[in-house]
């Protein structure tokens, strides 16, 4: 693919003289200009021949420097590229025709309305070259809003990598909190155990009753099967960290250990550094920021594209040198007039962008909130689940004393076995509620972390953009 200059940037026009001269063509022409000009083009370099002296005022007073001539002058012959307001079947013999006072200048015929399939098959062309200006409002727009597209990108991965990790986190804990409501079913079957031994001696003894027993015994299936219950629920845990750790559950497992969690302190407040670091957050940015650059895109869009036929001669396509070889004849127009005359679609595309861009900004300001509600929910939750697990942790010795004075009028034969079952039961009930609280503080720390964008910041999406750099130059896309 060949680099094909702009037609201002070409060395071996002499300073002061056309490079480029447009014959007529109207509302079509002032298009082109419009373009040229916006492309860093020399508006002194471009000259207008225009029979209609009404056409020229116009023109001279929207591009001023422009060289205006009413009929073909001698400075006609020293442009370079030479843009014709004929028909397609008129433009071969025109350009031949004006060969003796215009040179050997590049021939452009504006043809509104002409298919490229039509212009190729005119022409014999064997392919099409389409050279847009590396101007801000096109390619810089355009860029730009690719590379707020990828950091777009990159900030979703780490959401959804930071996702996985408190996931993570939240079924570790869980599996750690299901460890301790296994120890402590352990424990009281072993007590329970104990218990049965207890009843069925003073049963033997004839100082207990038969009731007392079966009590004992139900008691103690009961906590047997709560135990095997909490097994199920490891192992489900269990299962999924493996699976999230990219393992086989069959070939995975953690083993029992013992858990002493250190709770983070709640902080006071969370300040507005929080937009930085959180990885939606950054993504909804980036996605307006896209949106905002295509509407720059679709705004350049009302400047026209050239679209070139490549047939040297009628023979070949060869693009190598086609500012300074003779006797070119190119046909330039299709997309020139679907730029002129498309019925409202780019201003269709402009607004559907700004549309766009309006709800990406809804959206990105709705993240926002949504993110400070879910710092706000889980600084509450732990708040309030702080308070609970200090009552939960009184109601845990206030029943493990009840048990202790039961058990101890129960082998004084003050009450039955059935006021001690009640309370072992009431006192084993709160210590798994205070696991539960314990699960709950836990989940919702992790939670408040994930709130908080873990350890990520913005600034990685400033690394990625700076380790690439937009390319510059005019880019010729061959179809």
């Amino acid at each position: 693919m060949h680099r094909m200059e702009p037609l201002h940037a070409t060395t071996s026009s002499a300073a002061g003289l056309p490079v480029v001269a447009f014959v007529g063509g109207g509302n079509m022409s002032s298009a082109l200009i419009g373009g040229l000009i916006k492309a860093g083009a020399d508006s002194a370099r471009i000259l207008v021949v225009e029979p209609f002296a009404e056409q020229r005022v116009r023109l001279g007073q929207r591009f001023a420097g422009l060289e205006l001539l009413a009929a073909p002058g001698a400075s006609l012959r020293t442009a370079q590229v030479v843009v014709w307001a004929v028909k397609p079947q008129q433009f071969a013999q025109a350009a031949a025709d004006s060969r003796a006072y215009l040179g050997d200048a590049l021939h452009v015929s504006i043809m509104a309305g002409v298919r490229c399939g039509a212009i190729a098959r005119q022409t014999g062309a064997s392919r099409m070259v389409r050279t847009m200006p590396n101007t801000p409002a096109l390619i810089g727009r355009g860029i730009t809003g690719l590379f707020a597209s990828v950091q777009a990108s990159a900030a979703d991965l780490q959401s959804a990598r930071l996702s996985v990790q408190a996931t993570l986190a939240q079924d570790y804990f869980l599996l750690r909190v299901a460890d301790a409501s296994r120890k402590l079913l352990d424990d009281t079957v072993l007590a329970y155990e104990k218990s049965l031994q207890v009843t069925r001696n003073r049963y033997v003894e004839g100082v207990a009753a038969r009731g007392d027993v079966v009590a004992a015994e139900t008691q103690l299936k009961a906590a047997q099967a709560q135990a095997v219950n909490v097994g199920v629920q490891r192992a489900q845990l269990e299962h999924a960290i493996a699976v999230l750790t990219g393992r086989a559950p069959a070939e995975f497992s953690i083993a029992l250990a013992a858990f002493n969690p250190v709770l983070p302190q709640i902080p006071a407040g969370v300040p507005s550094a929080l937009l930085e670091r959180r990885p939606d957050i950054a993504s909804a940015e980036r996605t307006a920021a896209a949106a905002n650059a295509r509407i720059g895109v679709a705004q350049a869009a009302f400047y026209p594209d050239l679209t070139l036929t490549g047939s040297a001669g009628f023979q070949s396509s060869t693009l190598v040198q086609w500012l300074s070889l003779p006797s070119r004849f190119w046909a330039l127009g299709p997309v020139l007039a679907q730029t002129l005359f498309d019925g409202g679609l780019r201003r269709a595309q402009t607004e559907q962008a700004m549309a766009a861009y309006d709800q990406s900004v809804a959206n990105y300001r709705q993240t926002a909130l949504a993110a400070f509600q879910d710092v706000e929910d889980n600084l509450a939750a732990l708040r309030i689940l702080e308070q609970q697990a200090q009552l939960q942790d009184e109601a845990v010795r206030a029943a493990r004393d009840s048990v202790a004075i039961a058990t101890n009028q129960y082998l004084a034969g003050t009450v039955s076995y059935l006021d001690v079952v009640n309370v072992q039961t009431i006192a084993l009930t709160n210590e798994r509620a205070a696991l539960a609280i314990l699960g709950s503080r836990l989940t919702a720390s992790v939670l408040l972390v994930k709130a908080l964008g873990g350890g990520w910041n913005a600034d990685a999406l400033n690394d990625l953009a700076a380790s690439a750099s937009p390319p510059t130059g005019t880019m010729p896309v061959t179809q």
